[in-house]
């Protein structure tokens, strides 16, 4: 059999079948079509990250009232069963809810009030009682210094009274936005069946209508036990702050209490600000460090505990949410919408997961593992 110059055999093969030796062309890893549709659903995401933060003001109450309404509603169901009508029952829940809120508000604000009036003598105070440190700086400023490094830390300046009403200007909302969260939140309770319905009813096929019952009953169930189990936790926590604070002599337990209970709602910010607090405050209601200490620490192992066994133990059988992902959803959110975004970045974090769970289920085409 003749072989053209171009052609080889294969080694082993009787028949010599001859193979080129030009490549077959493989097709792209990334097909333009792809490419146009990753890159619209880039931007479709971008404008949807830039109207939610210019228009903060409109969207904020609605997305938290949809998302308290979402964690209520099995209340209100409760209250249904026995008889009370949806919309009344809607109104009660607010109501009670905001009771409580507004007895921990008044627990915070007045030591919050008397602290902020004597700023600058606890300053003055806090910056004595640093002098102990003057030592180690001393030191640490002739090491920098036998190494050729700058000549020292800079003095950094105590907080004046200037930027208390600034902070409360930016994390108290208008009126206009507290009146558009309690309406939308009342009238959300109240018809939340019927939207149920609706939305349901909304797509035509049997197979979409039982995914979507299946998605907003998980979504329902899991932020109500999620509201009701981090409430209790929380109040736990607050309880036990308020004890340790009141053992070691610390001004307002009560008020601190209730401060630890409220901020221990956001994720990793809250008890790291909580802990500054107490260790700002016992250094300054304390004549020696170790003392002003003893809460801060007390506190410290508390969050440690409720956050590595109590709190993954409790929420973790019901939907187990990865550090990474709570880490960076509380960071975009408290980018994007402050304070409340930081609350909000959990419960938003369960719905998205549940989104995934239903509408890429395991059995789709998965990558292959490593």
């Amino acid at each position: 059999m003749r072989v053209l110059p171009t052609e080889r055999l294969i080694s082993g093969n009787n028949e010599g079948d001859p193979l080129p030796d030009s490549r077959v062309e493989l097709p792209p890893v990334i097909r333009r079509t792809e490419f146009v549709a990753f890159a619209l659903a880039g931007l479709f995401l971008i404008a949807v990250v830039a109207v939610l933060y210019v228009a903060r003001a409109f969207f904020l109450p609605v997305v938290m009232a949809v998302v308290a309404g979402t964690m209520l509603s099995p209340a209100a169901s409760f209250l249904e069963r026995r008889h009370v009508p949806r919309a009344l029952g809607a109104v009660l829940i607010v109501i009670a809810v905001t009771t409580v809120v507004a007895f921990v508000v008044a627990l915070i604000a007045v030591p919050a009030m008397e602290w902020s009036s004597r700023l600058p003598e606890l300053g003055a105070q806090l910056k004595e009682k640093m002098h102990v440190f003057d030592r180690p700086l001393a030191l640490w400023k002739e090491l920098q210094t036998m190494v050729g490094g700058s000549e020292g830390l800079p003095s950094l300046p105590l907080p004046k009274a200037e930027w208390v009403q600034p902070t409360l200007e930016f994390l108290s909302p208008t009126f206009a936005e507290f009146l558009l969260f309690f309406a939308t939140l009342i009238l959300f309770i109240a018809s939340w069946r019927d939207l149920r319905r609706a939305l349901i009813m909304n797509f035509g096929d049997r197979d979409a209508r039982l995914r979507t019952l299946r998605i907003l009953n998980e979504i329902e169930v899991h932020l109500g036990n999620y509201l009701l189990t981090v409430t209790l936790i929380n109040v736990g926590v607050g309880i036990a702050t308020g004890i340790i604070c009141a053992i070691t002599g610390m001004p307002n337990p009560a008020g601190l209490g209730a401060l630890a209970a409220a901020l221990n709602f956001i994720p990793i910010i809250g008890p790291v600000a909580m802990f500054v607090i107490l260790v700002v405050v016992g250094l300054v209601a304390f004549p020696t460090i170790g003392g002003g200490l003893m809460a801060g620490l007390a506190f410290g192992g508390i969050t440690f505990l409720e956050g590595h066994f109590v709190t993954p133990t409790i929420i973790g059988r019901r939907l187990s949410l990865n550090a990474l992902a709570v880490f960076i959803a509380l960071a975009f959110w408290t980018w994007l919408w402050g304070p409340m975004g930081a609350f909000l970045s959990s419960p938003l974090l369960i719905v998205g997961l549940i989104l995934k769970e239903h509408l890429l289920p395991e059995n789709s085409p998965q990558l292959p593992q490593a």
